[in-house]
């Protein structure tokens, strides 16, 4: 007789599961695992605050008055919000990068075919890129912007124009100025998917935030003065402004206008990333 062996019987691979929290960690985990990540969000916080501190206090009544730097769009009169949102502008072009690079550098790399090939339904992909860049973008900016008033009020201290953060509307001012960069940073998501070039979609970027209202004004003043407000970046301004102008969109009014350009980019993108091979 000869003894033999029983293995016991080894328990059966336990499949993983594509859900939409674990493409989630995998974005989380790419997001963070790049340094231009890094280098691009500490970018746009200095500028957001450094600009903000740095024009309040240099601020001098006697050249606001006759001719200083013009007022943030939207704004009818200047403020101590819109001296410490002067960086917004430039934050924006910053954040709407990093979202281009989250996106669109994974077809500059050919990583995307890996992710879409863990991934083969594809707009989990594009939600998770959103989802991270987005609440992460306006958690910060928002910090920032709080920042750069509260460093402002020491350089406005004793002069008319200074306010403080409980005063009416400064709150949901600097808020505003965060949920703004916030959506910038996912039309970033979008546009990069969309146009799946980092180079393109940076330029796209620039030109609907910053070129596209100037270009406008070559129209007849008729037609200017009637879409001017519902321009991206004019719509977004006025979500921050303290006080608006006469011709330009209620904040409630510019969030669901801006709004309603990144989810029609978003759109397009998701229809593009499930239509055509990356």
């Amino acid at each position: 007789m000869t003894a033999t062996d029983i293995a016991a019987p080894s328990a059966p691979a336990r499949p993983y599961k594509v859900t939409g929290l674990r493409v989630l960690r995998s974005e989380w985990a790419k997001f963070w695992s790049l340094r231009s990540s890094w280098i691009t969000l500490g970018v746009s916080l200095v500028l957001l605050v450094a600009l903000g501190a740095i024009a309040s206090a240099t601020y001098s009544p006697d050249v606001a008055n006759g001719g200083g730097p013009p007022n943030g769009p939207g704004s009818g009169t200047q403020d101590a919000v819109s001296l410490a949102l002067l960086g917004v502008t430039f934050a924006s072009l910053a954040v709407g990068v990093l979202g281009v690079l989250l996106s669109a550098g994974e077809y500059s790399t050919g990583m995307i075919r890996s992710t879409l090939a863990a991934v083969p339904r594809r707009l989990p992909v594009l939600w998770s890129k959103a989802a991270v860049i987005g609440p992460l973008a306006f958690v910060l900016t928002t910090i920032g912007a709080i920042a750069a008033f509260q460093l402002g009020t020491l350089g406005l201290d004793g002069e008319k124009i200074a306010l403080s953060l409980g005063d009416d509307g400064v709150l949901r001012s600097l808020v505003g100025a965060g949920l703004y960069l916030g959506l910038v940073a996912v039309l970033g998501v979008a546009l990069g998917v969309l146009l799946r070039s980092s180079a393109g979609a940076i330029a796209v970027l620039v030109g609907v935030l910053l070129i596209l209202p100037g270009l406008a004004s070559l129209l007849p003043d008729s037609v200017y003065d009637t879409i001017n407000p519902y321009f991206p970046s004019n719509a977004g301004s006025a979500i921050y402004s303290l006080h608006q102008s006469s011709d330009a969109l209620s904040p409630g009014a510019g969030l669901a206008v801006f709004a309603g350009w990144v989810v029609l980019t978003l759109g397009a993108a998701a229809f593009r990333l499930v239509r055509k091979d990356a």
